[in-house]
């Protein structure tokens, strides 16, 4: 009996494969998702000011909200890393000021999330941390809706960067034994940057931009 249904899916997976190569427009499907790739690689590029194949991207999806990740692939590519840098630096200021025009641009199209991330802005705050090869920018919200606008944002970026990133919402400590320069691991100081205490000194080169109605006092 196995055996007979194993021969019936095979023999439906070969007929979708053949329906699908002869449908007429399967090629220039194919043509305009290419192009489409193409088109996002060559926007990032200018818009992000560093090379899309000589830096790696992540997205990340945490029940508090998300990140962004961006890393260089080569160790000893300085000026990259600075490039990373200073851009996700920007857009910590851009997005909190619901300034998505970048990610607009890179993608020829409004992301979803986005228009509901505008809306709800004064309930998700932005905040950047240095990573040894790069940085991320972390996003977090507590308001259900912003939660789920963040989630599709960033699941969209996931599909339309090819990332290969999981979709599935994780924990926020993915690499709990990466430390900076400081020899802190990158948990320890998300504890901290995050309001957990650890007794340590807030790191010079963070940037957090709080929520609106949230005082730098309370951070």
């Amino acid at each position: 009996m196995k055996t007979i249904v194993a021969l019936f899916l095979l023999f439906g997976l070969q007929l979708a494969a053949q329906d699908m190569e002869s449908c007429p427009m399967h090629k220039e499907h194919m043509k305009e998702a290419s192009q489409h790739q193409a088109d996002v690689e060559k926007h990032g590029d200018e818009a992000m000011g560093f090379p899309h194949d000589k830096t790696t991207h992540h997205f990340r999806l945490y029940s508090d909200g998300g990140a962004i990740e961006v890393t260089v692939n080569d160790s000893q590519d300085s000026q990259n890393v600075q490039a990373i840098r200073s851009h996700l630096t920007h857009i910590v200021t851009m997005f909190s000021n619901g300034d998505f025009s970048i990610p607009m641009f890179v993608h020829d199209q409004v992301p979803p999330g986005v228009p509901v991330m505008k809306e709800k802005r004064a309930e998700i705050s932005y905040s950047f941390e240095e990573l040894p090869a790069g940085g991320k920018v972390r996003i977090k919200a507590t308001n259900p809706d912003a939660l789920k606008a963040i989630h599709d944002f960033l699941r969209f970026q996931i599909e339309d960067h090819h990332t290969g990133d999981t979709t599935d919402i994780g924990s926020s400590y993915h690499t709990p034994n990466a430390t900076n320069k400081s020899g802190v691991s990158d948990e320890q100081r998300s504890q901290y940057l995050n309001g957990e205490g650890m007794g340590l000194a807030k790191a010079p080169n963070s940037t957090t931009i709080p929520a609106r109605g949230t005082s730098w006092t309370s951070l």
